[in-house]
């Protein structure tokens, strides 16, 4: 498949569409927030899913395709040699409901609280990466371009941080579903391939 025609390319040009329109139309980035008050209480169920293609601002956004853009083109290779000819609906699958799994912990954790807001595709991104990570453990993630770890150790890293930052609420970024996403990532990775748990451990034994 090329670059042009990835499932990724799609899914970043669709998302900075629609968050370039919802930066500039209030309403419209309202109603697509993730709000966890008027889920439970206004049954505005959509929430769950559209919060994942608007972002706060155009930093924001880039950072998130960016990453999308070199994990999304690795994972649907992945996908197309494990269930070749259903990779780009197992890609679809995993991304939509990545956006709503790494949105659980946040809904239970602020379901009564009317203020908080949460926008952004990191969670389903989060979600990306880790898959990737589960394939190729000693791949290299480089940090600020320049320093290039194992993607394992980044991914341990990775998992203590959004959680401890989680834990401490002393920012607005949603470490949640980053932390929860990441899970995920592993988790369905898992459940569609279960081989790979043992081509996992097998890197590190080789």
């Amino acid at each position: 498949m090329s670059d042009l025609l990835s499932l990724s390319v799609i899914l970043i040009v669709f998302t900075s569409l629609v968050s370039y329109y919802a930066l500039n139309n209030y309403s419209t980035f309202e109603k697509a927030s993730f709000r966890p008050y008027r889920i439970r209480y206004n049954r505005e169920w959509w929430r769950w899913v559209t919060n994942g293609f608007i972002h706060i601002d155009y930093m924001h956004l880039f950072v998130n395709m960016l990453s999308l853009y070199f994990f999304g083109r690795n994972l649907e290779l992945y996908l197309g040699a494990i269930v070749p000819g259903l990779a780009p609906a197992a890609f679809l699958l995993f991304y939509i409901s990545a956006i709503a799994v790494s949105g659980i912990y946040s809904y239970l954790r602020h379901k009564n609280d009317f203020s908080y807001s949460a926008v952004g595709a990191s969670g389903a991104v989060s979600a990306v990466i880790f898959s990737c990570i589960m394939f190729d453990p000693f791949s290299k993630i480089y940090l600020y371009f320049a320093l290039g770890i194992p993607s394992w150790i980044f991914g341990i890293l990775y998992l203590y941080y959004e959680y401890y930052m989680g834990k401490k609420q002393m920012d607005n970024i949603g470490h949640d579903a980053h932390f929860s996403g990441a899970v995920y990532g592993l988790v369905f990775t898992i459940i569609l391939y279960p081989q790979s748990v043992i081509a996992f451990i097998g890197h590190f034994i080789r």
